[in-house]
């Protein structure tokens, strides 16, 4: 059973820097794509960053790249997101997830990942 556990968030004010955790059990690490999405009230989840399974080249949303930066460590099959420069509207539930099936263009779709986190909350004030 796959299981991804999400930490790191919580309040902090713009401009400052939270590191998010995802802990995966259950897969084959290295054979899966692993990503991050956002959800903010009333807004539909987003695309934040993700790996593939075939490369070591991470893929980032324009909406964060140069602020947030995914990585990996495949000893401790986790992947983090470093988050820094908060914006206000970076404030969303942020969701780990998975999938060993994905083409590259499906991975901006929330649906066409198999397995997610329960979700940590990130506040960022003004």
């Amino acid at each position: 059973q796959v299981q991804l556990v999400e930490s790191g968030g919580g309040l902090v004010q713009a401009g400052g820097s939270l590191r998010l955790s995802c802990v995966a059990s259950g897969l084959a690490f290295s054979r899966y794509w692993m990503g991050w999405f956002r959800q903010a009230p009333g807004k539909e989840r987003e695309f934040v960053a993700a790996f593939s399974n075939r490369n070591s080249n991470p893929y980032t949303a324009d909406s964060v790249k140069g602020r947030f930066t995914i990585s990996r460590d495949k000893d401790k099959s986790t992947v983090y997101l470093q988050m820094d420069s908060l914006k206000s509207e970076d404030t969303a539930v942020y969701y780990c997830a998975a999938s060993s099936t994905l083409i590259l263009s499906s991975m901006y779709t929330a649906r066409s990942w198999s397995h997610w986190g329960q979700g940590t909350q990130v506040t960022v004030s003004s």
